[in-house]
């Protein structure tokens, strides 16, 4: 088992621990802010379980119908997290009005104060794994899993001090107002996770720097004579890059598979993590002018004899 699989099992089974001690107390107590908290670790546990076929699905490897890999499943995978998370925090929010509305009451405060406390614990001590794991592995969807709990873990301390200030002053309403903050919170940690998922379904190309990188070693390699068209994506696990390079035209083909090899090399040294699919083009001659004149922003392919032939 992959190490991101082993991610969402170990995620899954801490939300399922803190689901059935969060959902008894908050469900016996009336708290809106544990009975929140509980309603997200339920949705947590069910993401978790989600992501683990996700990833499983995402690391099988390419066939004739998926030539690229399933690798774009993460960046679903992402949204629909995201969009849970969302829909999450309207409950909340919910629930939050509701007891303002009607003046409901606390109890069990004790029970749910260490509830809660339990659950911070819990939920610091799987934090610090998912962020361990994702950045060994830069991928997308346990990093989603990790803000996600980071947010747990901040929605949690406020449930705390909530439960505090009415255990101290008996101000019931005071737990319905930290439970519609923490709503809130929840929606607003879940556009980051949703907005990555859709550019990475978009192709958004790597970070500038990456791609700074990847221009700087192609044109400072001593036998290219230049490059153009240099586009990149990724799918979450896989760097996805393309260029052509302009090469002198007496140059063999075996030089220039060399040269291929040496900047493919190079370029995948940048994230050595993530897996990488590198295509160059060779060009005997700098045609961008040309193929810019001819393609003009438009998907199409522009044939020689359509650019005047094969002009040096």
């Amino acid at each position: 088992m992959s190490a991101q699989r082993r991610a969402t099992v170990v995620s899954t089974s801490a939300a399922a621990l803190l689901t059935f001690v969060k959902l008894f107390v908050g469900l016996m107590s009336g708290s809106v802010a544990v009975l929140a908290s509980a309603i997200d670790s339920i949705l947590d546990m069910a993401v978790s379980i989600f992501n683990f076929f996700a990833i499983k699905k995402a690391e099988e490897h390419p066939n004739e119908m998926f030539p690229y890999g399933k690798g774009k499943v993460q960046a679903i995978a992402g949204v629909i997290e995201g969009t849970i998370i969302t829909l999450s925090g309207l409950f909340i929010i919910y629930e939050a009005i509701s007891k303002i509305m009607h003046r409901q009451g606390t109890e069990y405060l004790e029970a749910s104060l260490g509830i809660m406390l339990f659950s911070i614990l819990v939920t610091w001590l799987l934090v610090r794994y998912l962020l361990r794991i994702a950045k060994a592995t830069d991928n997308i969807v346990i990093k989603a899993d990790a803000l996600h709990y980071q947010t747990d873990l901040l929605s949690n301390s406020a449930v705390v001090a909530a439960l505090l200030v009415v255990w101290l002053t008996g101000w019931d309403w005071v737990d319905a107002l930290f439970g519609l903050g923490i709503g809130l919170y929840i929606i607003y940690s879940a556009y980051e996770i949703i907005e990555e998922g859709i550019m990475i379904l978009l192709d958004r190309s790597l970070p500038s720097e990456i791609v700074a990188k990847i221009g700087e070693i192609i044109g400072n390699h001593p036998k290219v004579n230049g490059y153009h068209w240099l586009k990149t994506r990724t799918d979450g696990t896989h760097n996805f890059v393309e260029f052509h390079l302009v090469l002198t035209p007496e140059m063999t083909l075996e030089e220039a598979h060399k040269i291929a090899e040496d900047l493919e090399c190079k370029i995948a040294s940048l994230e050595p993590n993530k897996g990488w699919v590198i295509t160059p083009h060779f060009d005997p001659y700098d045609d961008e002018h040309l193929n810019e004149i001819y393609y003009e922003g438009k998907i199409r392919y522009a044939c020689p004899e359509e650019r005047g032939g094969a002009e040096h």
